[in-house]
């Protein structure tokens, strides 16, 4: 781009720019109280995602941040962990994204069926508000998804103002007026003024309110200094990473994170028609991130599809935009720390209470069942292992259920035995795949034949035979010859399908 191009897109780069801050700004806060984290450590990742990863991304449009779908995973380390940990395991994790992107396994990240991705995403949105409704209140979210929700009633009666002196009524109603004002946005707001986002009109209105009624509520905390923010990552934490849970721990957050980037940058190639995405640089570009974030000890950071969209839609068409939106996140916290600070921690709680709602998508999981009941039935045991347990469960599960239903259809074989013409011969009819899986029905369907029958088995209607298969239809002629049985195996086809080695035809 020419420097004649670059003055001509200047004013439409930092229009972008400004509409994607304003959509970062209560998110970094939001995600980052989430994921039991100060406010300040998602502001520092939001920094690093507009002026590190927007300068080396592969995906020029897409902007990256703290991002709600690893809030859960967040939450459970820290818990676990201590927050001190964090740094290590984020700094590895982004390692193994550089040199994933480095041997060109960005596409790899993206094989990953839909139903799983989905079921994830609705699973930890049911998270977020479970543990997001109780910060509505002011008050602590418990560790599991399952004990918010049996704790949600007490919390609520102990939010009454019969109930308690406390303001915890005041900070729900603060929290139910930010969840309120962004779904009539979303829902009314004048064609004129779309960019502006409803979340940043909810806190900031809700703000108003609360310093205007003078309501003791809990608000965000941020140092003046954002260095106080930053703890640097310890020498001696480094070698705690030999413990095999924080491996494992290292080894999901770059998955998870990988995976929703990728997923997201590919949702943002087709909101444009300019310059496409290369996947591995991006997950290159993530990696450096994430290892930046971890020796600085703030949040993990992936690609995000709300603040990219928003990107797309204000009329981004560089990487400017991301870049520059790095800049006034960075502005803002040095010079308007202080307005930060009078900002209720309830209406923060609010966005993520409405941002975890959008993550359950009935949409996508009616959109499942075209492809049969087992997508929708994994959606589902997604969602419901990762309430019920936890993050790195649910999705080895989806996994697992995944590769089950390959292995049933890869299982699919129709087996026929039919009388031809001649007498004495028979035909083993087989359509599908021949699998290991199916050598209990075809032992069965062999041994009703009879003593002294010519067999014959085409292959031309398999698409797969494997070596179990084969061997045990060439045992039953062997077994079978002194009894004047033959076995007439087809060579066409046979060639051209069998496992392994090429074999020439079997007549036994």
């Amino acid at each position: 781009m020419n420097k004649t191009q670059i003055k001509a897109a200047l004013p439409r780069e930092l229009l972008a720019s400004v509409v994607v801050f304003l959509v970062a700004l209560p998110l970094c806060m939001g995600i980052a109280i989430a994921s039991g984290m100060p406010p300040a450590k998602g502001l520092i990742t939001g920094i690093i995602g507009g002026l590190v990863v927007g300068f080396i991304a592969g995906s020029p449009l897409q902007v990256s941040g703290p991002a709600a779908g690893l809030a859960v995973l967040v939450f459970e380390l820290v818990r676990q962990h201590g927050m001190a940990m964090l740094g290590p395991i984020l700094l590895l994790a982004g390692l193994l994204q550089l040199l994933a992107g480095r041997f060109r396994l960005g596409c790899w990240f993206r094989v990953t069926a839909p139903a799983v991705v989905y079921g994830m995403l609705a699973g930890i949105g049911v998270l977020i508000v479970l543990s997001q409704v109780h910060v509505m209140f002011d008050t602590a979210p418990q560790p599991s998804g399952l004990q918010n929700l049996l704790e949600f009633p007490a919390t609520l009666d102990a939010a009454m103002p019969l109930e308690s002196a406390g303001a915890g009524w005041q900070a729900g109603v603060l929290g139910l007026g930010t969840i309120a004002m962004m779904w009539a946005w979303e829902r009314w707001r004048p064609q004129r003024l779309r960019f502006v986002p409803g979340a940043l009109l909810g806190v900031a209105t809700m703000t108003v309110i609360s310093m205007w009624l003078a309501l003791e509520v809990n608000r965000v905390v941020v140092p003046a200094d954002l260095s106080e923010a930053i703890d640097w990552l310890r020498p001696d934490d480094l070698l705690k990473l030999a413990d095999p849970t924080l491996l494992v721990a290292a080894f999901a957050l770059a998955f998870i994170a990988s995976a929703e980037t990728l997923l997201s940058a590919a949702a943002v190639d087709r909101m444009h028609s300019g310059q496409r995405s290369d996947f591995d640089k991006e997950l290159s570009a993530q990696g450096i991130g994430n290892m930046l974030c971890g020796v600085l000890g703030a949040l993990p950071m992936t690609g995000v599809i709300v603040r990219s969209s928003a990107n797309v839609q204000a009329g981004a068409q560089t990487r400017a935009s991301a870049i520059l939106h790095g800049v006034w996140l960075l502005a803002f916290v040095v010079v308007l720390s202080s307005v930060l600070q009078q900002i209720p921690v309830a209406s923060l709680a609010g966005v993520l209470v409405y941002t975890g709602i959008k993550l359950v998508d009935f949409k996508a999981f009616r959109g499942l069942g075209r492809y049969g009941r087992m997508p929708m039935f994994t959606y589902a045991a997604t969602a419901l292992a990762i309430i019920f347990t936890d993050l790195l469960t649910g999705v080895l599960l989806g996994f697992a259920l995944t590769l089950l239903t390959l292995a049933l259809k890869a299982a699919r074989l129709k087996i026929n035995l039919v009388e031809l013409e001649k007498p004495g011969h028979l035909e083993l009819r087989l359509s599908g795949a021949a699998t290991f899986l199916k050598v209990p029905a075809l032992t069965q369907v062999l041994e009703a034949v009879p003593a002294g029958t010519h067999l014959h088995v085409p292959l031309a209607n398999l698409s797969y035979i494997d070596h179990s298969v084969l061997e045990l239809l060439e045992d039953w002629g062997r077994a079978n010859r002194a009894s004047g049985s033959r076995l007439l195996i087809e060579q066409r086809g046979l060639k051209r399908r069998v496992e392994g080695r090429l074999r020439t035809a079997a007549q036994v």
